[in-house]
C-alpha cells in the first residue's frame, strides 16, 4: 500500500490527546454508547456517547412517560455513562455529542461538562452559544461540527465577539456521504459536490491558516479505511471522524438485529428522507420508511419532546422520529429508523473494535513522542 509507513498526525483537542487521530462519531438512540465510546477510547480514538435518548437503555422506559420524565432521566443517565466510560476506558478520551436540534440541548452540554467529558461535539444546527453552556469546564474541549467554511466562519466569529474563544477543533461532515442528520437544507444540497470533504476540508484549513489560528479540522463522511484516512490527511486534516464502521461492532450498543440490518443492507438500500427536525437524513430503506415514502404511513402523534422544531409534532406529518430510533435500537426492523451511511453497504461482519482500528492505523506509523518536559 501507498501510505505503508506514512506517519499519522498527532491530534490534539484542547488537552487531550489520543494515540490515533480517529473519532467514533455520534450516533444515537444508543447506537453509541457507554460501551462503544469505552471500546474505542481504551483502543487508543476517541470513543463518542451521543447524548440523544440514552433513557432507552432503561429496562423500564417507555415514551409514554413524557417529556419531562425522559428529559430528567436522559441527564442522570448520561452523567453516570460519561463517569462510567472515562474509568473504564483507562484514560482514554471521551466525547458526548450534543445536537443543536434537542429540546433539552443546554442541559445536555451542562451535564456533559459537569461529568467531566473531555470533549463535547456539536452539530444538527450550529453551536453559536456552546461556550456559554460550558463555562467554568476550561478542560472540556468544544467541537462544532460544520458542512462549509461559511459555517465555520459564523461560529468562529461569534464565538471570538461574544466569549474570546476559538472552537478547540471543527469536524467537517459531508452530506453526500454521512449518515444520520445531514448539514444540508434539502435533498440538492446533500448531494451537492461543493459539500465533499475534497471541496471543504482544504477550504477550510486554508481560511484557518490565513486567520493565524490553529485548529485541528477533522473529516467525515464516507471514511472507511486506511486509504480514506490517508486521503483526508493529504486534503490537510488532522483526524477523522468515523460513523457507520464502527456501528457495526461487538461493542456496539444497539441489538444485534440492528447490525444484521447493516450487514445486509446493499448500495440500493441507503436512501434520504427528509427527518421529522426538518433536515435531510440518510438510512438504511426499511418497512417503515416502505410506509413514509408511499403515503401509508400510519398517523403518529409526537410522543417525545425531543426535538426544539418538529413536524410530527407541529404538523402531525411524518413520524415520531424518537420512538423510530428507539425500535430500531431495540431490534424492530419493521418500525425502525435505522441511520448510516453510504459505505453501509460494505459492511460484511460484525468486527471487534480493536481489531477494527488495527486494521485502521496498520500501515500508518506513530508520529515521535514530544521531546517536551512533562510539566
Amino acid at each position: 500500500m501507498a501510505i505503508k509507513n506514512k506517519e499519522l498526525p498527532a491530534l490534539k483537542i484542547g488537552e487531550h490527546q489520543p494515540k490515533y487521530p480517529i473519532i467514533q462519531g455520534g450516533m444515537g438512540i444508543m447506537v453509541s454508547g457507554p460501551r462503544l465510546a469505552t471500546a474505542v477510547a481504551a483502543a487508543g480514538g476517541i470513543g463518542t456517547i451521543a447524548s440523544v435518548g440514552l433513557a432507552a437503555s432503561s429496562d423500564d422506559f417507555d415514551l409514554s412517560l413524557g417529556p419531562k420524565e425522559i428529559s430528567g432521566r436522559n441527564q442522570q443517565i448520561l452523567a453516570r455513562y460519561v463517569k462510567e466510560a472515562k474509568e473504564a476506558s483507562n484514560g482514554g478520551v471521551i466525547a458526548v455529542n450534543c445536537m443543536c436540534a434537542l429540546s433539552d440541548y443546554e442541559d445536555l452540554v451542562r451535564t456533559s461538562c459537569e461529568a467531566g467529558a473531555d470533549v463535547i461535539i456539536s452539530g444538527a444546527g450550529l453551536p453559536l452559544k456552546l461556550p456559554q453552556l460550558a463555562e467554568g469546564h476550561p478542560n472540556t474541549a468544544l467541537v462544532p461540527i460544520v458542512s462549509s467554511v461559511k459555517a465555520a466562519g459564523l461560529i468562529l466569529n461569534r464565538w471570538l465577539k461574544h466569549y474570546s474563544r476559538i472552537p478547540d477543533a471543527f469536524v467537517v461532515e459531508t452530506p453526500n456521504t454521512a449518515g444520520g442528520h445531514l448539514g444540508a437544507r434539502n435533498e440538492d444540497e446533500a448531494l451537492d459536490g461543493k459539500f465533499s470533504l475534497r471541496e471543504v476540508v482544504p477550504a477550510l484549513v486554508k481560511y484557518i491558516r490565513d486567520l493565524g489560528l490553529n485548529i485541528p479540522v477533522i473529516a467525515a463522511g464516507g471514511i472507511w479505511d486506511a486509504s480514506d484516512i490517508d486521503d483526508a490527511i493529504e486534503m490537510g486534516a488532522s483526524g477523522v471522524q468515523m460513523g457507520t464502521r464502527f456501528a457495526a461492532t461487538e461493542e456496539g450498543d444497539a441489538s444485534d438485529r440492528f447490525k444484521e440490518a447493516y450487514v445486509e443492507a446493499t448500495d440500493k438500500d441507503v436512501v434520504l428522507l427528509k427527518s421529522p427536525c426538518g433536515l435531510p437524513g440518510r438510512a438504511i430503506m426499511s418497512p417503515l420508511l416502505e410506509r413514509y415514502f408511499s403515503n401509508t404511513l400510519e398517523k403518529m402523534s409526537c410522543r417525545a419532546g425531543c426535538l426544539s422544531h418538529c413536524i410530527c409534532k407541529l404538523q402531525h406529518e411524518t413520524f415520531c422520529i424518537a420512538d423510530a430510533l428507539v425500535s430500531a435500537y431495540r431490534g424492530d426492523w419493521e418500525n425502525g429508523l435505522f441511520f448510516c451511511g453510504t459505505n453501509v453497504s460494505k459492511v460484511k461482519s460484525i468486527m471487534k473494535v480493536k481489531e477494527l482500528m488495527q486494521e485502521l492505523v496498520a500501515d500508518f506509523r506513530l508520529p515521535e513522542p514530544s521531546l517536551e518536559p512533562a510539566r
